[in-house]
């Protein structure tokens, strides 16, 4: 028997999500969300030394790089992506959803759109709205869940699989008790009151 077309194979996240039918629907943030279909997200930084590159890097491993910031949890990758993939599991058992596509809307909505910045005139400091990158924004985005999740989960039973879970599906929902969308929200005002 001659098989005459190709099969089509449909790569899963960790064996289990798929990367159909997952949009970024932020047109600034399309081509700065990789969703290139992985098996485990661990390119091995061959990002590293090219401009612009890292927009390549699929989102779920920027999501578990962001994780291993010194502390805890500092340059254990493989710690990184275990909790990833927990926070997964537990974002699809409470939504039901693809944990991929609720990871995608927690970026977009916490993602600032604008910041400030300092204007030496004279000898006199001004601070002046400008907009963010698209790149900056993403990173932005993971930095302030990721933060968040680390914050509630220090001096608490709830383990940081739990807490990086609840912020992703409350970014997700754009709920004002995210530390993320708080952050979003902070500069932005901050940003509005400095035009």
């Amino acid at each position: 028997m001659i098989l005459t077309e190709k099969p089509e194979f449909d790569i899963k996240l960790f064996q289990r999500w798929s990367f159909k039918d997952v949009a970024v629907n932020d047109l600034g943030l399309r081509r700065y969300i990789s969703l290139k279909p992985v098996h485990v997200p661990h390119s091995g930084g061959r990002h590293e030394h090219h401009p612009f590159r890292k927009g390549e890097v699929p989102i779920v491993e920027r999501f578990a790089n962001d994780l291993m910031r010194p502390g805890v949890h500092g340059g254990a990758k493989v710690k990184a992506l275990s909790i990833v993939r927990n926070t997964l599991e537990i974002v699809y058992l409470k939504t039901s959803r693809n944990p991929i596509e609720v990871l995608v809307r927690a970026i977009e909505n916490a993602a600032p759109c604008e910041d400030v910045t300092r204007v030496a005139y004279g000898g006199i400091v001004y601070h002046r709205s400008v907009d963010i990158s698209p790149s900056r924004r993403v990173d932005l985005a993971l930095r302030f869940i990721t933060e968040g999740s680390r914050k509630a989960s220090k001096h608490n039973p709830k383990t940081i699989e739990e807490c990086l879970a609840d912020e992703v599906i409350a970014a997700a929902n754009r709920d004002s008790k995210s530390y993320a969308v708080q952050r979003r929200e902070e500069m932005e005002r901050i940003a509005l009151s400095s035009r």
